[in-house]
């Protein structure tokens, strides 16, 4: 910057100054911008040396640029003074408006400092405001102020000045122009350091929209190529459960094509009695076994694992259902859970089961005087026989199951259910037209000689076939099991005692009439003895009593009577 005694020489420095402050504004990156502004100082404003000290995010101020001297440049670019140091220099020497001016005299006690410094050689000044080499001349770069017009805010940097090329310390005029340009410095620094976080934040945006289109990708292909079912559905709302899209795996299982389900939602397909678990699943999130019906109207056991999509805004938005064909596995368990509750000879309840049914039948206390004759009648008993719910029970297995109404209070002394109706016995002087659970226990006459004239073969012939035909003797509902060996029992509810005893008697026609055992006709007798349960007996009680009276009905008749053939 030349004299103010030259105003010819002024206007062109004004061009350069507004060249420098142009090219800094302009600059395409921040290192571009701060390498602009120490250029500017040197060609602009006349000055030999020029450092840009920037504000890094700790508070301390790094060299981030060097004008005017190439070995200072490799020397201190890079290297750092704490914001401690740089405050002390700030506030010591003269205030040339926002300018720092610390004369030689007073600079020395910051020569051992942190602050990065390089020095011009030169001879010791021969008149008053020539430059000592030792002078320093700080122009501080504040951020324009939240409210603007001038007013600083947070500082920057600090441009740091050496040696005006006239050799003067600078004027007036020279103060004025330093100043202004380390305010538009600052402006264009921090003008720079915008345009590089919109940068990085644009960079970050588009990387973050890459992930998610692959990932969106990966999870299209793997929703689309999925081995087992896979369906997204709305969560809440009218439309709560509607499907909104299938993969092909889904719609195989299911056999109905993607654009007939989108029709459905899996309330509509899932099974009746599925219906509670469904809506626990949906509401919750989690998984169940259940049954989805098929186009064909067959149904399907399922493993269905909802997940519950949510935008932290707006809430639950759908859920994702995972759908896995259970048939075969289901099938299994429920092949062995019937081979645990029946006879593998017969097919028939076994022994367990059939005190199970009885037992689900008899609360723990007995009914009070001037209770009415009367059994409850309950829903089918799913724990025992749900295999033959799904694939169909034998032909001689007519068992009826019973079911406990979940979640109540006993009445009557019961601690399970409510409105329990008590299963009690008809009168035994008279028949008045009360019905009762009737306990009918079977015993084979006959049937060991059989076992020893013809094995064991013959033997197992004649239970299947007795088998059969107690059980197409009964009513359906009624339950006909083998206790073990040759004896069988049948739970036969809703009976007076003229009944009971008429089944009995048809029971027996039926059994004593030939049987086909290893190619050879055999026949065996039956005798019955007839129970009742009511509440207030066990199981074993009410079995103990029927056998007792089995045995009663064995003794009183004629041996040759207990059987025919």
């Amino acid at each position: 910057m030349e004299t103010e005694s030259e105003p010819y020489v002024r206007l062109a420095s004004l061009r350069q100054l507004h060249q420098a402050m142009a090219d800094m504004n302009t600059a395409r990156s921040l290192a571009d911008t701060l390498q602009t502004v120490a250029d500017g100082v040197v060609g602009a404003l006349g000055y030999e040396l020029a450092c840009v000290n920037l504000v890094r995010p700790d508070g301390d101020l790094v060299v981030a640029a060097l004008a005017g001297n190439s070995a200072a440049e490799a020397l201190i670019t890079g290297r750092t003074g704490s914001r401690e140091s740089w405050d002390r220099r700030l506030n010591m020497g003269e205030r040339w408006g926002d300018l720092v001016f610390i004369p030689h005299t007073e600079g020395w006690v910051l020569d051992d400092d942190d602050v990065p410094q390089w020095y011009t050689d030169g001879p010791a000044p021969r008149f008053e405001d020539e430059w000592h080499p030792s002078d320093r001349l700080f122009a501080p770069m504040y951020a324009p102020g939240p409210q603007g017009g001038g007013t600083s805010g947070e500082l920057v940097g600090v441009l740091s000045v050496d040696r005006p090329r006239n050799g003067r310390r600078p004027g007036a005029w020279g103060r004025e122009a330093l100043q202004m340009y380390a305010f538009q410095a600052a402006i264009a620094i921090s003008n720079a350091r915008l345009r590089a976080n919109m940068q990085r934040a644009l960079v970050r945006l588009e990387r973050d929209q890459q992930a998610l289109r692959a990932s969106e990708e990966s999870f299209r292909q793997a929703f689309e190529y999925a081995p087992s079912g896979m369906a997204i559905a709305e969560m809440g709302g009218d439309q709560h459960g509607r499907i909104l899209r299938t993969n092909d795996a889904l719609c195989r299982l299911l056999g109905r094509p993607a654009s007939a389900m989108r029709r459905y939602s899996f309330s509509d397909l899932v099974h009746p009695e599925d219906i509670g678990t469904l809506l626990r699943t949906s509401a919750e999130g989690g998984r169940a076994e259940l049954r989805l019906g098929r186009r064909d109207g067959t149904f399907v056991w399922v493993s269905l694992r909802n997940s519950v999509v949510a935008d932290a805004a707006d809430g639950p938005r759908f859920l994702l259902t995972h759908v896995e064909d259970i048939e075969e596995r289901k099938r299994r368990e429920l092949q062995l859970a019937h081979r645990a509750s029946h006879d593998s000879l017969t097919g028939l309840p076994n022994s367990a089961e059939l005190r199970a049914r009885l037992s689900a039948r008899l609360c723990r206390q007995a009914p009070q005087s001037g209770l009415p004759a009367a059994v409850d009648s309950m829903a089918p008993f799913e724990s025992f026989d749900s295999y033959d719910a799904a694939y169909g029970p034998p032909a001689f297995d007519r068992g009826h199951d019973f079911d406990f109404p979940p979640g109540t209070e006993g009445h009557g002394g019961y601690d399970g259910y409510d409105h329990h109706v008590h299963t009690v016995a008809p009168a035994a002087e008279f028949d008045d037209g009360a019905k009762g659970l009737a306990v009918l226990f079977c015993d084979l006459d006959g049937f060991k000689s059989i076992n020893d004239r013809f094995g064991h073969n013959a033997g197992d012939a004649v239970l299947i076939e007795v088998a059969r035909r107690l059980g197409n003797g009964v009513r359906d509902g009624d339950t006909v099991a083998r206790l073990g060996g040759d004896e069988f029992v049948i739970l036969a509810d809703g009976l007076g005692r003229a009944d009971a005893q008429d089944l009995a008697v048809r029971l027996r026609n039926e059994i004593i009439q030939p049987i086909r055992a290893e190619g050879r006709a055999v026949r065996v007798g039956a005798s019955f003895g007839i129970g009742w349960a009511h509440c207030g007996m066990t199981a074993d009680e009410v079995l103990k009593s029927a056998d007792e009276r089995m045995y009663v009905e064995k003794r009183s008749r004629p041996k040759q009577h207990r059987r025919a053939g």
